[in-house]
């Protein structure tokens, strides 16, 4: 199990098993890990869920994203899941948490 630290300073758990089910789901994320942990330490915005989720964006690459849903409760969080995606215009109409 690994963690990220939050823009809100909460510890985030990455869990094996949640690993597991993100690159079944997501092949393409095989040796993105490391992206999945930088993108809740470092993104470019923080959008809210429809159910109290946040959901965290990094450009990885030339118009390519890591989009990573992620919850927080109280001094706990745990990653819920992760995907590329190159379309981010969505996540562009939720309110802003935090960044542009």
């Amino acid at each position: 199990m690994e963690h990220a630290l939050s823009k809100n300073g909460i510890s985030i758990r990455l869990t094996n098993e949640r690993w597991i089910h993100i690159i079944i789901g997501h092949p393409e994320l095989i040796g993105y890990h490391i992206e999945v942990l930088e993108t809740i330490k470092d993104p470019e915005a923080i959008y809210a869920g429809k159910s109290g989720e946040y959901i965290a964006i990094k450009n990885i690459k030339n118009k390519k994203y890591m989009v990573v849903i992620y919850k927080e409760l109280n001094n706990d969080g745990f990653v819920i899941t992760a995907f590329k995606t190159n379309n981010i215009k969505k996540f562009k109409k939720r309110r802003v948490i935090w960044g542009n």
